[in-house]
């Protein structure tokens, strides 16, 4: 297996491979297509020309500016751009694959919640189209890519795949996330108006349903002597705060939630180092970068123990189940009074560090040489 790989990535050298980039500066899928780019994965992206145009590491940027999922992207494919550049493999970092596109393609589904938690989704269109998106894909694409063994594992379950034909691809983080020193950050006190006398608890995402959001303002209304505590809630979804005003106001807890709103990347990485825990309570996830973010900066985490998290937090991570608020209260209250120790930080840093995007670069480049054969 070694000596294939070795020889896999020989080849990848000498291959000319493009990427569809239109997600670039998304959250979640961005991040992913950012940092592929960033080492040198790709020779061409498709996308928005003004997006990319500053991108120095592909050399061609082939104009693709259709929104994604729906007839519309289909249509308006590239088709004859792309088969004049002749690329050896064409990279699709979702499952919304061109379907009239016949060169060779990789295709990298991140996670099945659409088929996981159908009863978040807004219609029974939503989970056929993404059924049989993921279908075409699977059926299309020479060797499949996951970011974690429990999305493998559902694409097995879902689609009967040949396990040998997806290769797992873990995600990583970006060498700035890293510990800080108290004095770097202390100015995030005064910037969003944080006490600095109790203990800070930060969750960061979105709102949607499996995010499992309310069940955490429900276990943090629960905590014995919450008022020693205080909640961030970080990211887009909470710049608007009367989005969840009325039922911190049902809980009691509204005077001890923070809604930061958007954050830049620098200040999403003093928080992790500023608060005493990081909590991600979560139903479903692909990989969820943030806890190994968290991580990597020493931050003690609690997390939900459902599909890829116990891959990313391993045993350096507390959790506990989603589905039940008492358990979860108990289980943070717990971390957020634990006494922290140097060593323990270390230990969380040390994992965090196995988790990067250039191991990640490696892996995917190994795939993208193999697909002839799906030798994985």
């Amino acid at each position: 297996m070694k000596e294939l790989l070795k020889k896999g990535f020989e080849t990848y050298k000498t291959m000319r491979v493009a990427v569809d980039a239109r997600m670039y500066n998304a959250s979640g899928i961005g991040t992913y297509i950012q940092n592929l780019i960033g080492n040198n994965c790709y020779d061409f992206a498709l996308g928005n020309q003004d997006e990319l145009k500053d991108v120095k590491e592909i050399q061609n940027i082939i104009e693709y500016d259709s929104p994604i999922y729906g007839i519309k992207e289909q249509l308006k494919f590239p088709y004859k751009k792309l088969k004049k550049l002749k690329p050896d493999l064409l990279h699709i970092p979702h499952y919304n694959v061109p379907i009239f596109y016949r060169g060779n393609m990789i295709v990298t589904i991140h996670d099945t919640t659409h088929l996981v938690l159908d009863e978040f989704l807004p219609n029974k269109l939503a989970k056929i189209y993404a059924k049989i998106m993921m279908k075409i894909a699977i059926k299309k694409a020479k060797v499949i890519l996951t970011v974690s063994e429990n999305t493998k594992k559902d694409l097995i379950k879902y689609f009967k795949v040949d396990e040998d034909k997806i290769k797992v691809t873990y995600l990583g983080v970006k060498e700035n996330i890293k510990e800080k020193s108290k004095e770097e950050i202390k100015y995030l006190y005064e910037k969003f108006n944080i006490p600095r006398n109790k203990k800070l608890l930060m969750y960061v995402g979105n709102l949607k349903p499996h995010k499992n959001l309310e069940r955490l303002l429900e276990a943090f209304s629960k905590l014995e002597n919450n008022n020693e505590y205080f909640l961030l809630l970080v990211g887009k979804a909470f710049e608007n705060y009367n989005i969840l005003e009325e039922r911190e106001e049902e809980l009691n807890i509204k005077k001890n939630v923070i809604h930061t709103g958007i954050v830049s990347e620098d200040e999403l990485v003093d928080l992790y180092n500023l608060v005493n825990l990081f909590v991600f309570p979560s139903l479903y996830e692909g990989f969820g970068l943030p806890v190994i973010e968290a991580l990597a900066c020493g931050t003690k985490v609690a997390c939900s123990n459902s599909s890829s998290l116990p891959e990313v937090g391993g045993n350096v991570v507390a959790y506990f189940n989603p589905n039940d608020i008492d358990a979860m209260a108990k289980v943070i209250g717990e971390e957020l009074e634990r006494t922290d120790t140097i060593e323990d930080r270390q230990r969380r840093i040390k994992w965090a560090k196995s988790f990067n995007w250039e191991k990640t670069s490696e892996e995917v480049k190994k795939a993208f040489a193999l697909y002839e054969n799906n030798k994985i």
